[in-house]
């Protein structure tokens, strides 16, 4: 099993999130853009590309794989939808890592049906983001995830940086955070408080 680039893994609403977390030692970041137009998501796809290649980190883009493709970004990861309208062979031709987010058994069988790199489980606490239709999964689902799914398992939904030890301790390949830095009052020694606990 290939290990992640870092077991931090941030989830950053734009560009300049990511240049932020990747000043203060990120390696592994998510770009999760929601604006609907495509030319600002590609704006911010080439500014964080521009950043993380400077720092040699690695960007991972949410959802766009055809721009991810495009512009050469090393990953991309898909929700259940927009994995059902992707081509996961042009992904794997033009050489991008793929993850894939998953919320019960049904869904982690069609992730593992394209043999992604990593496959993200969440919500494992209860999340403050979204109000989601699945109930916190809990590390008791997170371990028989990280058994049955042969390669990378991100947890990712109300962690902090005390239970991202207890995710990996139970044997995710990396812990995935948004609330945490983005409302913190002081997001860079948060960030350094999750760099110390992930390492």
């Amino acid at each position: 099993m290939t290990p992640l680039p870092s077991r931090f893994y941030p989830v950053m609403p734009d560009a300049a999130w990511v240049g932020r977390v990747v000043r203060a030692g990120a390696r592994f970041v998510q770009l999760r853009v929601k604006d609907p137009s495509l030319a600002n998501v590609r704006r911010e796809v080439t500014e964080a590309l521009a950043t993380t290649r400077a720092a040699g980190a690695s960007l991972v883009v949410n959802d766009h794989w055809e721009l991810a493709i495009e512009l050469g970004a090393p990953w991309v990861h898909l929700g259940q939808e927009d994995l059902a309208k992707a081509d996961p062979a042009a992904i794997a031709e033009a050489g991008v890592a793929l993850g894939v987010s998953t919320h019960d058994g049904a869904e982690l069988d069609t992730a593992l049906a394209v043999d992604p790199d990593y496959v993200a489980l969440g919500p494992i606490w209860a999340t403050k983001l979204k109000k989601m239709k699945w109930a916190p999964q809990g590390l008791d689902t997170l371990r028989d995830w990280v058994a049955r799914a042969g390669r990378p398992v991100v947890a990712i939904g109300g962690l902090t940086p005390e239970r991202a030890r207890l995710v990996l301790e139970a044997g995710a390949g990396a812990a995935a955070v948004v609330t945490d830095l983005v409302m913190a009052d002081e997001p860079e020694a948060q960030i350094a408080r999750w760099i110390a606990c992930t390492r």
